[in-house]
């Protein structure tokens, strides 16, 4: 009996299966809760659900506030043209969408359980790593977003936790076949987030430290690998150059990003500045201008407010790095004023994650583990675009699988102080 459930607890597939079951399962609870009305209008009330109705209809990758603006760079195409596509099968702004659009998102969370566990076993053992997977199969963030979000950010994940453990299998490989398939999930990772781009020479550049052949071929595989990423990418590149007459690589939206997080809004001695911001006011603007004179309105604006308020901005950094990491500007409050148990569950866990990502990077450099550098470049690095723009657990979800690996790490290590036994070989320097 103990076999058997010591097989089951380890067991990835099944692990996989449950958090397909509990996403799925929440939002049958929830669906039952809202009406049909609101399922088929609120949940594509975004720039993704925008985008894709332009596409089913046929008016190309544009139109993002849903008037006839023309084309647009402010997202990505793969999640856009998938959701556009559902819709072309299901119907646009349809129930049957909707739940089409769930059980996809559904589907890219719980995969994510399996990249999660084969790196989680690279880098620490069994142990480690179905913990990590159990993790995240009932983590309340990946079981709600699958619902609450029609956007990129459960494939985010998927692709996150995915570009991990090909970095981790394919540093030592000397097979060029597989720094094309790596140079290929970073072109459709860097297609579907951009902020993943923020990793990409860091996991690169360790791959090619570690990689075993000598001399030039030491850079040749890497090289190849981020050709293949640029390849994927220059398309689009070439797309958004002859529309825009300027380059935008991936995504034109970081200066209305940054505006966001940086107005007259945050400044209580600002006179006349603006009291709030309203999707009317910023239709009509983007409407007016077009969307190139519109980011560059808001970009002159941001950067002018940051460079006379910095002050300010060191206040709002702090106020962005609590809210990426638990939450909201004040947890504590916010965790005592509020009445959902789902609410409290979900501040707890992301207090637990956050802790627990910070007791993994510890564990992994105080054992010198070869695979301390990867592991510790996700949380350190991905986020700080959101200090300077504004955050959300949205944002951080990208990350997640890992910030629950580091958490296991961080586990296994309790339990082996509170045993007294030696931490597990690989977890060492090769």
């Amino acid at each position: 009996m103990k076999d058997l459930l010591r097989s089951a607890a380890t067991s990835v597939a099944l692990i996989t299966l449950v958090a397909l079951g509990v996403r799925l399962g929440f939002a049958w609870d929830q669906e039952r809760q809202i009406s049909r009305d609101v399922l088929e209008t609120v949940p594509f009330q975004n720039e993704t659900g925008n985008i894709a109705n332009s596409l089913a209809l046929g008016k190309g990758f544009g139109s993002v506030f849903r008037q006839e603006t023309g084309p647009t760079a402010w997202l990505t195409p793969v999640y856009p043209v998938l959701v556009g596509a559902i819709f072309r099968i299901f119907g646009i702004f349809s129930v049957a969408s909707f739940f089409a659009i769930v059980f996809m998102n559904s589907f890219f969370s719980a995969a994510a359980c399996v990249p999660i566990y084969f790196a989680g076993k690279r880098i620490a053992g069994i142990g480690v790593a179905s913990a990590a997977a159990w993790l995240w199969a009932l983590f309340p963030n990946a079981v709600v977003i699958p619902f609450e979000w029609v956007w990129d950010t459960s494939l985010s994940a998927l692709l996150g936790a995915t570009l991990l453990w090909a970095t981790l299998e394919f540093a030592e490989s000397r097979r060029w076949s597989d720094w094309c398939i790596y140079g290929l999930l970073w072109g459709l990772a860097l297609m579907t987030n951009p902020a993943l781009a923020s990793l990409l020479p860091f996991l690169l550049g360790w791959a090619a430290y570690r990689a075993k052949s000598a001399g030039s071929l030491r850079i040749a595989r890497p090289a190849l690998a981020a050709g293949f990423a640029v390849l994927c990418c220059l398309p689009w590149t070439i797309r958004n150059y002859v529309v825009f007459h300027r380059i935008i690589p991936l995504r034109s939206n970081f200066a209305f990003e940054l505006w966001l997080g940086n107005n007259d809004i945050f400044d209580e001695d600002a006179r006349n500045g603006k009291q709030r911001i309203t999707r009317y006011e910023e239709v009509r603007r983007y409407s007016k201008l077009g969307e190139t004179a519109f980011m560059d309105e808001k970009w002159r604006i941001a950067t002018d407010f940051m460079r006379s308020h910095p002050g300010l901005e060191m206040r709002l950094t702090g106020r962005r790095f609590v809210t990426m990491w638990l939450g909201t500007e004040h947890p504590v409050k916010d965790f005592l004023k509020t009445d959902s148990l789902l609410a409290r569950v979900a501040f707890v866990t992301n207090w637990i994650a956050a802790l627990g990502a910070l007791g993994g990077i510890f564990v992994l450099w105080s054992r010198r583990s070869v695979f301390a550098f990867p592991a510790t470049v996700f949380p350190v690095v991905f986020p700080l675009v959101y200090y300077v723009t504004h955050a959300s657990l949205r944002y951080r979800h990208a990350i997640d699988p890992v910030v629950l690996l580091l958490t296991a790490i961080t586990l296994e290590a309790i339990l082996q102080a509170l045993g007294g036994r030696k931490p597990a070989l690989t977890s060492q320097i090769a």
